[in-house]
């Protein structure tokens, strides 16, 4: 874990507030020592989940995407920090790692031009870096048997989310993704269109089941290579769940978890699929956060789910006077998917 930058106790402490007669997060969360073997440390921590970031923007960039995404590990953390530690939810069984290092990365991503082909090439190249970087690491928490909870960055790092998950599980795992689009797209160079097809095609990824497409926005050609694999891709649309109401929200997940639940499975959280959070590709229609936190709680709750992946927030484009709102929703996801993994303490 090479590229990785620790999150220090030193850090923790900066961004906790504290309050008498209360016990926050950051009080209790774990982090890796320095001159400790984090490998050694991580396998024998206490703690059942392992909080990773990734800031980059750069899937989303070639994606002809709206950057923003990158700011979102740093607005999570403050959150994530200053959640009460009581008997619903334990900080104590959260383990921050820390964040991949995308600095270099990113100033080269931010001079590159997408309508650009050589450009476009670069931008692939890029991203693949990140692949191996997040899949190395993914890898190594769950061989360490813990719980990976990702914080994005775009959704093109779903690759490495699965691909890191099977390769420590030794076989191929399943995935089910609440967002408006596909991310199934060609094989044309990665970004983050294109995390779960490449997972897919490359044998990492065996069932997929895509959560509330949005039926204004996926093309013709990806709906008949949806087609053509419903064996191992299954999908179900906003519009006909929020809209036409042929399709009921609870019962839709039950046939998502069915098909999914006989393998380990990762749990994708695509943040553009709810209506006005500030996001690579913002929507002012779609289901509401206490959907997408039940959408977690049914899915986390299983015994195969093996990480919780949420991406494509962007607190670099919320309204100036709520920078913070999406960093607490991250917090609320997270929790959700603690307390669904875990038996309540009373």
């Amino acid at each position: 874990m090479e590229n990785l930058v620790p999150f220090t106790s030193i850090d923790l402490g900066k961004i906790t507030h504290h309050r008498s007669g209360e016990i926050k997060f950051g009080e209790k969360m774990l982090t890796i020592p320095k001159g400790v073997d984090s490998v050694a440390f991580l396998t024998e921590s206490k703690a059942k989940f392992v909080l990773f970031g990734i800031p980059e923007d750069i899937g989303v960039r070639a994606n002809f995407g709206r950057p923003g995404a990158a700011s979102a590990w740093e607005s999570a953390i403050k959150s994530i920090a200053n959640i009460q530690h009581n008997r619903f939810c334990k900080g104590s069984q959260l383990l921050i790692l820390g964040s991949l290092d995308m600095k270099n990365d990113m100033k080269i991503a931010e001079n590159l031009d997408f309508h650009n082909v050589d450009d476009r090439k670069t931008f692939s190249t890029l991203v693949e870096k990140i692949d191996k970087e997040v899949s190395h690491i993914i890898f190594t928490i769950v061989k360490a048997g813990k719980i990976p909870i990702i914080i994005g960055g775009g959704h093109n790092n779903a690759y490495g989310n699965i691909k890191g998950t099977a390769l420590a599980k030794g076989k191929p795992i399943n995935a089910v993704n609440l967002d408006a689009h596909s991310d199934f797209r060609i094989l044309e160079g990665r970004h983050s269109g294109n995390g779960f097809s490449y997972a897919f095609d490359e044998g990492f990824l065996k069932k997929y089941f895509i959560y509330g497409l949005h039926e204004s926005y996926t093309s013709k050609n990806v709906l008949l290579q949806l087609k053509d694999l419903e064996d191992r891709v299954r999908f179900n649309t906003y519009d006909e769940i929020a809209i036409r109401k042929v399709k009921n929200f609870e019962q839709e997940l039950n046939q998502a978890l069915t098909f999914i639940k006989n393998d380990f499975f990762g749990i994708e959280i695509d943040l553009d699929s709810l209506p006005n959070i500030a996001s690579s590709a913002m929507t002012p229609s779609g289901f509401s956060v206490e959907q997408t936190r039940q959408f977690i709680h049914h899915f986390g709750q299983h015994a195969h789910a093996a990480y919780l992946h949420i991406c494509e927030g962007a607190p670099d484009l919320c309204d100036e006077k709520n920078p913070q709102l999406i960093g607490k929703l991250i917090g609320y996801l997270i929790t959700d998917f603690m307390k669904a993994k875990s038996v309540l303490e009373v």
